[in-house]
This record gives C-alpha cells, structure tokens and sequence, in this order.
C-alpha cells in the first residue's frame, strides 16, 4: 500500500507526457486544460463585475444619498430644530440635516424636464454626506438664501443644455390662484455648477437650491419637509431610525437607503446567483472533455494495463493512476484560469475602454447600468468557491474512465495483441 500511491503518479505522470505518436491524447488534453481555465476565468470576471458594481453603486448612493429620512405623514415639520437636536443624541447618529424637497419642473428655452428640488443648508449637508466632492465649477456654499443659484446633476444640465452663468426656470407643482385662474409659481435660477455624483439616476433628476430659497417656493414657511440622518454603521439604518422615530415620539414616516434602494442590490443577487449556475456549465464541458480524454486514453493504453495488471498491479492503483491523471489536469487549469481571471478583473476598465475605441461605441451605458464605468472585485470567497469547485468538478470527471480502467481484464485486453 505505501508503495501504490508512488507507483500510480509515475504512471499518471508517464501518460502525461506522451510521445509523438500520441499526439491527439496531448491536444485533447491541452483542450480540456484551457476549458477548465476559460470556465474558471470567465466565472471569476463575472463575479468580480457583479461585485464591484454592487460596492460602486453602494458607495455612490450612500455618498449622495441619506442613511436614513424622517419626514412629516403631514406636511411640514414645524419645530424640526427641536427633532434634530434630539435625534442626534440618539446613539448611532452622527448627524442630521434639515431640508426641503418637491418635485418641480425646471425649464430652459423649450426644454423642460421633472426634476427632485432639495433645499439644502450647505453646513449641515456636509455633516451628512459626501455630495460636496461631486460638485464641479462651484462648491456648496453658493446655495445662500435669496441668493436664487442652483446645482444641477451633470446628465439634467445637458439635456437642459445649460451651463456654469445660464437661467432656468423651476416651477413649483402648487399654483396659485388669480382671477385668470391657477397659475404655477415660477422662479428664476442662476445655475452655479453642476453635480457629477457618478451615478446617473440622481445626475439626472436632482437639482439642489438653499433651503430658504426651497422654503418660499414651495411655501413651507419656516417648516422643513424631514431630517436627513447620517449614522455610524449605515447598514444598521433600518434599525436606527425605526428607533429613533419611535423616541421622537412617532408620527413619522421613515426611510433609508436600504429600502430606498433595495430592488437594486436585490436583483444584483439574483443575477450573481443565476449567472455562478449558467457559467458552472462552461466548467461542465471542461469536466466532460476530461471524461473523454481519459476514456481515449484507457482504450489506447488496454495493453499497458494489462500488462501491468499481469505484473502485480492493483486495480486501486490503476484507478489512482487515471484519477491523478484528469486531476492534474483539472489543477492545472485551474490555476491558469485563476491568473487569467485576475489579470482581466484588475485591467477591466482599460479592456472595455479599448474596445470602445476600438468599435467607436458605448458598451457602458449609464441609463441603463446606472454607473458610467465598471470596476471588477475578486474576493477570496469567489475565489475558493470557484476554483472548489472546479477541482470537485474535475475529481469526479475522472472516476468512470478511471473505474474502467480498474476493471480491465488482462487475458480479454491481450487477446488481439
């Protein structure tokens, strides 16, 4: 038994490296080692693409977007410096920050779109979030009360077509009555920079202005529309926030960016989850070109195996021997798809950017893939389950060539020679 093990991988280890008339064994077996590395390397690019635009749109709504709201069921909150103060005793809260928010339309010339108002204090913003940093031509602290300036998300000023210095027009959704009838309250805005978060669902459909500005036209009065939250763990927000409500005495309508968001990261799973499935049958194909490499080669070798057999040689050795043979393979591959896989997910963005280039088209498009630019992650997680289960896959693929190998027969293998 102590010799089996060192007698089957000289064996294995012989096969493997076959002479010049058993060219066709060493082709096919070169195929079944690069179909078990395009299988691993493919496997791994698409997880890591799946990963990294998960991590990107996290970061990028949590670095525009509030941990967690609290806003009136009715109305404007009135005493909201009261709330805030409260709300930021609570533990887990960093900070908070009033604002104003209604959908309105903005327009320019003939173009007109629907847009998210927000009325911000530019203080208090930075407390919660990090949108200072996507601000280009100007910084927060242009949105002064009565000073009349807004910021645009970058995708809205250009279909607005406006820039740094232009007029546009933001009409609020409550008119007010004359006796011409209702007529929508209109303001004029000077547009003082644009906003380039990065993701193109709020570039397209955010405009920020001053609270106070907000205040008078949207006619909340001294009121804010709710309190943003900025906290200490934001994945803890729906927990946080439910509580602090609850200590502010409820009557409030709460939110976080989980729910907010959660069709995202949800369908995200699922297309990881659906994509490891569809990409283990590329692993399969390699598995079954192992299955008939081996096959091909215990009927090219019957004679060896008989003679081997007639010499002493188990039968558990023999099955050792063709198992070592397919599981080298199965390594190998392996690890050449591995080091694939990882050079393609770290150069992913240079890859795609050449492309388009080269074809002169956009295979990144934001309006539907939400972000501009895709960043591959590899974990080490992906890693061990990928390549797991490409070993297992391989392991297994060798066991019925390997089984008939351990059942030939001498006399029935000799007949003919």
């Amino acid at each position: 038994m102590s010799t089996a093990a060192p007698m089957a991988w000289r064996i294995a280890r012989r096969y493997l490296r076959p002479k010049s008339e058993n060219g066709f064994l060493s082709f096919i077996a070169v195929v079944g080692v690069a179909g078990v590395a395009l299988g691993v390397a493919v496997l791994l690019v698409v997880l890591g693409v799946m990963n990294g635009f998960e991590s990107e749109l996290k970061d990028r709504i949590l670095a525009v977007a509030s941990h967690a709201t609290i806003t009136s069921i009715e109305g404007p909150i009135a005493d909201w410096q009261s709330l805030a103060v409260a709300a930021q005793r609570e533990p887990g809260v960093l900070a908070v920050a009033p604002y104003v928010e209604e959908r309105a339309l903005v327009a320019h010339g003939r173009a007109v779109n629907g847009v998210l108002v927000r009325g911000i204090d530019p203080a208090a913003e930075r407390l919660v979030s990090t949108l200072d940093r996507a601000v280009r031509g100007a910084t927060l602290e242009v949105l002064t009360s009565g000073a009349y300036r807004v910021l645009l998300g970058k995708s809205l000023a250009a279909d607005l077509g406006v820039k740094a210095g232009d007029l546009v027009v933001i009409a609020a959704p409550h008119g007010v009555a004359t006796p011409a009838g209702v007529v929508p309250r209109l303001r004029r805005f000077r547009v003082a920079g644009t906003i380039d978060s990065g993701l193109y669902e709020f570039d397209h459909n955010v405009a920020l202005i001053a609270r106070a500005d907000g205040a008078r036209l949207f006619r909340t009065g001294s009121g804010v529309t709710g309190l943003r939250l900025r906290l200490d763990d934001p994945f803890s927000a729906p927990r946080v926030v439910r509580r602090v409500a609850v200590d502010l005495g409820g009557g409030f309508y709460i939110s976080d960016w989980t729910r907010e968001h959660a069709n995202f990261f949800r369908s995200i799973a699922t297309t990881k989850s659906i994509m490891f499935v569809l990409l283990l049958l590329v692993m399969a194909v390699a598995a079954f070109n192992i299955v008939a490499t081996l096959t091909m080669l215990v009927r090219e070798k019957r004679s060896d195996i008989a003679i081997l057999r007639t010499m002493g040689v188990t039968p558990r050795t023999l099955m050792a021997t063709f198992v070592l043979q397919g599981s080298v393979i199965g390594v190998v591959g392996t690890g050449f798809g591995l080091l694939l896989g990882i050079l393609v997910a770290t150069n992913l963005s240079t890859l795609i950017h050449g492309v388009e280039g080269l074809l002169r088209t956009t295979l990144i498009d934001p309006r539907v893939y939400l972000l501009d630019e895709l960043v591959a992650q590899v974990t080490w997680g992906d890693v061990v389950r990928v390549c797991g289960t490409s070993v297992l896959l391989s392991i297994l693929s060798t066991l019925p060539p390997a089984a008939s190998a351990a059942r030939t027969q001498p006399a029935e293998a000799l007949r003919h020679d």
